[in-house]
C-alpha cells in the first residue's frame, strides 16, 4: 500500500510550485514549446514582411461599366488578369468586344453576378453563360426563380446557376463578395461588397432609400458605384404618369440626386476615392446635374472634388465624381491601391 502521508506532501509540493503566485520562475515547470518575446518579435516583423511583399505584388483593381440604366446595365470589377460581370443587361457581343480593347480576354471573366430579376440587369445572362462555358451565373435562388417568372428566358440557365446568400461572403476572381439587401421593387434585391486585398468597392445599382444594411456595408468603401436615377423637380414636372412617378418615388424605387448627395457626403469619410454615379434616367436627370449635386454637398463637408480624369494618384485627398453613360462605355478606370 503506498504511503498516504508521503503521498499527500508530493501532491501539497506540486499545488504550491503550480500555483503559487510568489513561487520563483525557477520553481515553474519550463515549457520549451512556449516562445520567448525574441520569437513572438521576429515572427511579427516576418508576417509584416510577407504583407507588405504581396500588397507589392497585388495588381489595382480596375473598373469599366459597359451601360448603365433602364436600357441596360453591366460592368466589369477585376483587375488585369481576371475580374467579373456585375449584371448582364448589355449585348454580349457589345461587353465582350469592349472588354477585348482592354487587354480583357473572355477566359479572364470567371462569373456574371447578378442584382435583382429585372430585364435590364439579366436579359443576356444565359447567351453570356451558353457561349463561354467557363462562365457560371451568380445569384441568389430567389432571384434566379424572379428570372424565370418574369422573363421567357431558357430553364437550362438552373444548369450554369451558383447560389449565393446574402450576408455570407464567397470568393470569385480573387476577390471577396458579400451580398447586402438594397430597397427595390424587384425580387430580393442585393447590392455587393467587394473586397480585394486592402481595397473595398460597394455596388448599389438600384435602390430606393438606404437601408441600415445598405448604409453599413456602402460606408466602407474606398470606391462606390451608387444610384442617382432622378432629379426631383425633372420627375416632378416631365412627361411621366403620375402612378410611373409615385413608383419611382418611393422607398423601393429609385434615388433622388439629392438623397444619394447627402449620403455620400454625410455618411461616408475620407477613404472614399471615387463616387460612380449609376442608373441615372435618360428623361429626368442629366449626367451634368446629378455630378453637381453630389459634388456640391461634397465640398459643403470640405471635400476636394474631381472628375475622374486621367490615371488618379492613390494618395490625393480628392474625391472623383463620375457620372456613368447611359448607352456607351465609361473609360476603363485603374483603381490604385
Amino acid at each position: 500500500m503506498p504511503d498516504k502521508k508521503r503521498y499527500s506532501k508530493v501532491i501539497a509540493k506540486q499545488q504550491s510550485i503550480l500555483f503559487d503566485i510568489d513561487d520563483s520562475p525557477l520553481q515553474a515547470e519550463e515549457n520549451p514549446a512556449t516562445p520567448s518575446i525574441e520569437d513572438l518579435n521576429r515572427e511579427s516583423v516576418l508576417k509584416r514582411k510577407a504583407e507588405e511583399a504581396a500588397m507589392k505584388t497585388q495588381q489595382s483593381m480596375r473598373f469599366i461599366s459597359l451601360g448603365s440604366g433602364s436600357s441596360g446595365n453591366c460592368a466589369y470589377i477585376g483587375t488585369e488578369t481576371q475580374g467579373v460581370l456585375i449584371d448582364a443587361g448589355v449585348d454580349s457581343k457589345k461587353v465582350f468586344a469592349s472588354l477585348a480593347d482592354n487587354g480583357i480576354k473572355p477566359e479572364m471573366v470567371k462569373g456574371v453576378i447578378l442584382t435583382h430579376d429585372h430585364g435590364d440587369h439579366v436579359r443576356y445572362a444565359y447567351s453570356i453563360a451558353r457561349n463561354n462555358k467557363h462562365i457560371r451565373i451568380y445569384c441568389t435562388l430567389r432571384v434566379l426563380n424572379g428570372i424565370f417568372r418574369r422573363h421567357s428566358i431558357s430553364r437550362r440557365l438552373k444548369e450554369v446557376h451558383e447560389s449565393i446568400f446574402k450576408e455570407i461572403p464567397f470568393s470569385l476572381a480573387g476577390m471577396q463578395f458579400t451580398a447586402f439587401d438594397v430597397s427595390h421593387d424587384g425580387t430580393d434585391n442585393a447590392g455587393f461588397f467587394v473586397e480585394y486585398g486592402t481595397q473595398h468597392f460597394a455596388i448599389a445599382t438600384d435602390l430606393g432609400c438606404i437601408t441600415e444594411r445598405a448604409r453599413f456595408y456602402m460606408t466602407k468603401a474606398d470606391y462606390l458605384m451608387i444610384e442617382a436615377n432622378y432629379d426631383s423637380a425633372m420627375l416632378d414636372n416631365g412627361k411621366y404618369p403620375e402612378y410611373l412617378k409615385n413608383r419611382i418615388r418611393a422607398d423601393n424605387g429609385h434615388l433622388d440626386n439629392k438623397v444619394t448627395a447627402e449620403f455620400v457626403a454625410n455618411s461616408c469619410d475620407e477613404r472614399l476615392k471615387y463616387v460612380f454615379l449609376c442608373h441615372l434616367s435618360n428623361d429626368n436627370n442629366t449626367p451634368e446635374i446629378a455630378c453637381r449635386v453630389v459634388s456640391e454637398a461634397l465640398k459643403a463637408k470640405g471635400r476636394i472634388v474631381g472628375t475622374g480624369e486621367g490615371l488618379i494618384d492613390a494618395d490625393s485627398a480628392a474625391v472623383q465624381v463620375v457620372a456613368l453613360p447611359r448607352f456607351d462605355n465609361s473609360r476603363w478606370f485603374v483603381l490604385k491601391k
